[in-house]
């Protein structure tokens, strides 16, 4: 009855769900819409058919997707829906500094939002990230006298992966602690960043 009144007042919103109060005195409509909706005429049509006080509430993306559920791209249930009891900001940062692809189809569930699931460990991606070199700097290796450039790092498990030039001239790949790994000359091989839309990003975003 309610999609049918959202149609004959030509309203640019979706309904979600409906919801009674314990003490049946209020049915809640939830709702998604792009913008602010005057929806008086739609409450009192509502009125008059439930016999009963209405409210409508505006919702998120984020709070439509709780209330429907369905399966994550990790495929478990979507957390939100299920022990998710509120919602923490989630930004492009965490998921650079996870070193995940920037492809937003990747990233982000079936809200079109960032994945909760980047903020779990983005303290401690943060904390380990300050341990180690930047991705094009030169360093030298404790312990010996070999320098190399840094072409990758590994948050998670506080190591980067090191172009060594050996003392014989010859060069190899290592993977060496951050510990022991020392900056000599900052950026002396530049970053390649991956082709994206930082606008479709942002849009992301809360």
């Amino acid at each position: 009855m309610c999609l049918k009144k959202i149609e004959e007042h030509q309203l640019e919103m979706k309904l979600v769900d409906i919801e009674y109060t314990f003490d049946n005195n209020k049915v809640i409509f939830y709702f998604t819409a792009d913008g602010r909706i005057d929806f008086r005429e739609l409450v009192k049509d509502l009125a008059s058919i439930f016999r009963t006080r209405i409210e409508l509430r505006q919702i998120g993306v984020r709070d439509e997707a709780k209330m429907i559920g369905g399966l994550g791209p990790c495929g478990r249930p979507m957390c939100c829906s299920s022990f998710l009891g509120e919602f923490y900001p989630v930004s492009i940062k965490m998921a650079k500094e996870q070193k995940l692809s920037l492809n937003p189809s990747k990233i982000s569930g079936i809200c079109s939002r960032l994945m909760c699931c980047l903020n779990y460990e983005h303290q401690v991606y943060e904390e380990n990230i300050k341990l180690l070199p930047d991705v094009g700097d030169r360093v030298s290796i404790a312990g010996t006298k070999k320098t190399g450039i840094v072409l990758d790092i590994n948050p998670l498990f506080k190591t980067a992966r090191v172009n060594v030039t050996k003392t014989d001239g010859t060069v190899e790949i290592e993977e060496i602690s951050g510990e022991d790994l020392k900056v000599v000359e900052e950026g002396v091989l530049k970053q390649k960043h991956e082709d994206i839309n930082m606008a479709e990003l942002r849009e992301l975003e809360d």
